[in-house]
């Protein structure tokens, strides 16, 4: 619980700095890009080496895309039932798939189940919340925004293969066999490095953090929340139940899957005008109540 409430220490810090004159409107993006470039590469290319492969790491890969789907029909069906706008129904087809599962659920993960877990949580993230943010979440944006130019299998291989947490997974598979354990200096440079993570990108999401809620939106936005923080985790444990998983495997992967909307996605759909106000009070209320539905998570999971 000490890595828990400096989680929400670091998220304080971030809302107050917000309020200082001494730190200009866009700290929250600058941090988000130090994190994005430099902290979360580096906890890949420390942690993913450290990961032994087995069939059952298949599963945190494979669950995200099974709720992806379960979520897009639910969510489809249920702006069909209660007439909701258009533009609600996309936006919620674009975020709320979607988990903030590094930003968030790396440090989370950390806090509960120690940094033994981590590996596994990269794994959901990004071959299955990453992937999905840049072909699905992309798709569903421009499909809907008019104004938007047309997504190509070229656009979003791109968009992939130059994210930078995919080129250091990609080069810590490669180092694994033959470069692992690094060198002194390179593993205290990339512990250094990976320790900015949690503390940046948390005073972040605390700066960054807005509430705007309006009357004709509360169905939708219940909707969501309950569908985010409850349903898809329980649903995550449904499937991996059927499977006879490691401990750990199910802890991580039903956890990564109680995250709040992921930010990212929630700024795609933004970008695209998909009820603007909506997404940023489904993101901000998802990441408050989310300090309440985690730490119950983690006491039904056997978490530390």
């Amino acid at each position: 619980m000490e890595n828990f409430a400096l989680v929400l220490v670091y998220l304080l810090l971030g809302y107050f700095l917000r309020r200082l004159p001494q730190f200009p409107a866009n700290t929250g993006l600058v941090l988000n890009q130090f994190v994005l470039y430099i902290a979360l590469p580096a906890l890949v290319l420390q942690k993913i080496p450290q990961l032994q492969f087995s069939s059952q790491l298949l599963l945190p890969a494979l669950v995200p895309w099974a709720l992806l789907f379960l979520v897009a029909a639910a969510v489809v069906m249920a702006g069909r039932f209660w007439g909701w706008q258009r533009q609600t129904t996309a936006a919620l087809l674009v975020v709320l798939p979607l988990g903030n599962t590094s930003f968030l659920g790396f440090p989370m993960v950390e806090a509960f189940f120690g940094s033994s877990a981590l590996p596994v949580a990269m794994i959901y993230d990004q071959a299955g919340s990453f992937v999905a943010l840049a072909t699905w979440s992309t798709i569903i944006a421009a499909l809907y925004n008019p104004n938007a130019d047309k997504p190509t299998v070229g656009s979003i291989s791109k968009r992939i293969l130059l994210f930078p947490s995919f080129i250091a997974l990609a080069t810590a598979l490669l180092l694994k066999n033959w470069a692992y354990p690094y060198p002194a200096f390179i593993d205290t440079l990339l512990s250094s490095l990976s320790a900015t993570l949690v503390p940046v990108i948390m005073i972040a999401v605390g700066f960054q953090f807005r509430l705007q809620l309006e009357p004709g939106e509360k169905g939708p936005l219940a909707f969501a929340v309950a569908v985010k923080l409850l349903g898809m985790p329980l649903c995550a444990w449904l499937i991996l139940l059927a499977f006879h998983v490691e401990q750990q495997i199910l802890q991580v992967t039903v956890f990564e899957a109680a995250m709040p909307p992921m930010v990212s996605a929630g700024a795609i759909a933004i970008a695209a005008g998909l009820a603007p106000r909506f997404v940023s009070a489904l993101v901000g209320l998802g990441l408050v109540l989310s300090f309440i539905t985690l730490p119950l998570w983690s006491a039904l999971l056997g978490g530390v």
